[in-house]
């Protein structure tokens, strides 16, 4: 049997009598879209036998994480949902009250309860819960365009994942997302004569290792490593990485904003920037200049908890040693100062001349960035739009993300204002296990308010047991054809497929689901995808490539080119210059003056620290910060295969020894985590790791062998560290960010019992 492309390249082949089929890797499980290059086995009676690691993949080259490696362990576990359900309303929470249904009749429910709700309330008291999803995109948009709503939420407080980072980048550097430059979209990868090594890496609230976030293969820090280039990490914990930097900044949690001033003042201060790209492609140097200097490094070391020295050395490696980058990550979001440290970070990145530049930071180009934002959004009636949750209070949240404010949506469903919600659906969200903030609250509120609901999962997850009415399955990655793009397409790194090769269930990938619901209930929105792979087609390639090639190549690098800025290859009408107002990168940003708020960078303190709140402290006296990755788990996936709960049994807290020893902790010990909010049970782990007066805890952590039923829902309250956190008034002025990296605690020894 000959699979081979017309180029030689086999897509699949026969291997001792199995067959191989090469594709690319997208969750479940796994994690953002890297494009891992993996291989399928399957036996003549079409089961998934084995999954390796594909070594013909120019970034991955065959290796591949343990969360991919266990995917027949997933695909065909008991636990897992092969076949549409329902239940009446008012067996919410029972897990007995499921009965198996046929998509028609699945689909004709839905479109009976939203005819009627949506005829009573209007489309505007639909709310989507929605994450990443499995099919390489952010499920936001297609949810606005499957159900018509202008309500979407992701549960975060301060939507603190991601859009914080990209909503700065689009307003400073006109562009969607800034990576560290590691080769991915050159044939010659790193010996590629357009390449160059870096000489300098910072790993700012990033762990690129286990968490390969947004399309940033970690691993490929390492191999810049070798290469020599130099790294420094900006993290309260001891990583992989920072043992082996030349410069670990063990910042106090929530003080990234404070350093990053300190660093733009002694570039300026020792004349370390680029003047040719400040003077010809930066907007308000003198006045960030003059706003840092109210930070001199001397304050700024006092502030974060660190050596005057050692940030002056590693200002002065990371300014010279070009072509120099940072990669930063979700830690900047998760605090309420989080946009103004993204805001200096960009300036840092600009100051070097580094932007754009090979071995530098790279930006996505005007053909690049994929419009998912306003797929759907931009089909709705004006006065729909302007319904949007938040809109007037937060419009630079809003404007940007087309997401309603999160703290706004929960009081909507707790009071029915500005106007009811009444019917819900997940799409990639586990909100009541993972991100919600407060989550009894959105329990309670859903609970309560929504008159109908449904869920996409592979599982019967918390979230799914307590509100949905309609279950809808997922397929797997290894059950799907689709696609896979590095930074949701907003880099010229690399296009993957997804390549169906088993068949379990009656599963639909959550782009199938959102097409074929949304043409029962928008379809005028749908009208310009014919069929569903139309839609793959057209928004997950642009048009660019279709998937029937891009399967058979298995991946495409995509091309690229540098110092775009300077070739109108950044702006939609071909100008030199950044897309934004001013043609350049805003220093002082004119879109943030626009909207009212304060267009430089600024630090500020923690809401809730050791220096704003010192009486508070005395009775919480430890900082927390939460979901530290783990190589096991994909946020709250994966607590069901055996292989990674032996790997990771239990949740747990990093204690640091002396903390340990004043509260008579051993390892192992079962811990409450408490404050004010709430509070939770963990393992301690004792370890250096974290610095003192520091805890690190997980999150997503709920137990899939447990008691389904409600009121347990499987432990998700016992060991939730979400309990700890606010939903609302701990957010920055933007509405973005919220405490999860810089909020208080105590610990202390015992347990809260079987369910908190």
């Amino acid at each position: 049997m000959d699979f081979t492309t017309d180029i030689g390249k086999p897509w699949r082949f026969e291997e001792d009598g199995l067959t191989v089929t090469r594709a690319c890797a997208w969750s479940a499980p796994g994690c953002h879209p890297t494009a891992c290059g993996i291989k399928y086995y399957t036996d003549k009676e079409g089961n998934l036998v084995k999954v390796e690691g594909d070594e013909n993949n120019p970034i991955t080259h065959g290796t591949l994480c343990v969360r991919c490696l266990t995917l027949k362990d997933a695909t065909y576990h008991p636990q897992r949902v092969l076949h549409p359900l329902k239940r009446d309303p008012k067996d919410r929470g029972k897990a007995d009250a499921w009965e198996q249904i046929t998509w028609d009749e699945a689909f004709d429910l839905i479109e009976s309860e939203y005819r009627r709700i949506t005829e009573q309330y209007g489309r505007e008291s639909v709310i989507g819960f929605a994450g990443t999803g499995r099919q390489g995109g952010i499920m936001m948009p297609m949810g606005c365009a499957t159900y018509g709503t202008p309500n979407m939420v992701d549960g975060l407080s301060g939507s603190a994942c991601y859009m914080p980072r990209l909503t700065v980048c689009s307003y400073i550097l006109g562009a969607t997302y800034p990576e560290i430059d590691y080769a991915g979209a050159l044939p010659g990868r790193y010996d590629d004569p357009a390449y160059e090594v870096p000489g300098c890496i910072i790993c700012w609230g990033k762990d690129p290792l286990p968490s390969n976030p947004d399309g940033l293969w970690g691993h490929a820090v390492v191999e810049l490593m070798k290469r020599g280039t130099k790294i420094i990490t900006i993290d309260p914990r001891a990583t992989w990485l920072s043992t082996r930097a030349e410069y670990a900044l063990r910042l106090r949690p929530g003080t990234d904003a404070a350093l990053g001033m300190a660093m733009v003042n002694i570039m300026v201060e020792e004349d370390l920037y680029d003047h040719e790209f400040v003077e010809n492609w930066t907007y308000g140097f003198e006045q960030l200049a003059e706003r840092c200097a109210e930070m001199p490094v001397e304050r700024a070391a006092k502030i974060c908890g660190l050596d005057v020295e050692d940030i002056i050395g590693a200002t002065r490696l990371y300014a010279t040693a070009k072509p120099s980058s940072i990669a930063w990550g979700l830690a900047i979001d998760q605090k309420e100062n989080g946009s103004q440290a993204g805001q200096v970070i960009c300036a840092l990145m600009a100051l070097t001349g580094c932007l754009d530049a090979p071995g530098g930071t790279i930006i996505g180009g005007a053909n690049d960035a994929l419009n998912e934002v306003g797929f759907g959004y931009d089909s709705m009636p004006e006065e729909l739009q302007k319904k949007l949750i938040g809109l007037e209070e937060y419009p630079v949240y809003t404007s940007l993300t087309l997401y309603c404010n999160n703290a706004m949506a929960l009081e909507a469903l707790e009071t029915g204002k500005p106007y009811p919600l009444k019917m819900g659906f997940y799409m990639g969200n586990n909100i009541i296990a993972c991100n919600g903030a407060q989550p009894k609250r959105w329990h309670d509120a859903m609970v309560k308010s929504l008159e109908f609901c449904v869920g996409f999962d592979m599982w019967i997850t918390p979230s799914v047991q307590a509100t949905c009415d309609v279950m809808l399955p997922l397929s797997t990655m290894a059950e799907q054809d689709g696609a896979v793009f590095t930074h949701y397409s907003a880099l010229p790194v690399i296009y993957g497929s997804l390549t169906k090769s088993v068949e379990c269930g009656e599963g639909m990938s959550d782009a199938e689901l959102a097409y074929y619901l949304g043409k029962r209930l928008n379809p005028e929105t749908w009208e310009r995808f014919p069929t569903c792979m139309d839609f793959i087609n057209s928004l997950r390639f642009r048009n660019e490539y279709t998937h029937d090639y891009i399967k058979e190549q298995v991946y495409e690098q995509r091309p690229m080119s540098y110092y775009k800025y300077k070739t109108g290859k950044l702006r939609a009408d071909g100008q030199p210059g950044f897309n934004t107002p001013t043609g350049r990168v805003e220093l002082w940003a004119t879109l943030y003056a626009q909207y009212g708020e304060n267009p430089l960078p600024y630090y500020g303190e923690p809401r809730m620290s050791p220096l704003s709140t010192p009486e508070l402290f005395e009775q919480y006296p430890l900082v927390l910060t939460t979901g530290g990755r783990h190589y096991e788990y994909f946020h709250s996936e994966g607590r069901q295969i055996p292989y990674l709960r032996e790997i990771h049994p239990d949740p747990t807290v990093q204690i640091n020894p002396k903390d340990a020893e004043a509260r008579g902790l051993h390892q192992g010990d079962w811990v409450v985590i408490e404050n004010m909010f709430g509070k939770c049970q963990m393992r301690a782990e004792i370890s250096p790791i974290v610095r003192p007066g520091v805890v690190q805890a997980d999150h997503g952590w709920w137990f899939p062998e447990e008691d389904g039923n409600e009121p347990h829902l499987f432990g998700v309250w016992r060991s939730n560290i979400n309990n700890l956190m606010p939903v609302q008034g701990y957010n920055g002025s933007f509405g973005f960010g919220a405490p999860y990296k810089c909020m208080i605690c105590q610990i202390t020894k015992g347990e809260v019992g079987s369910n908190a």
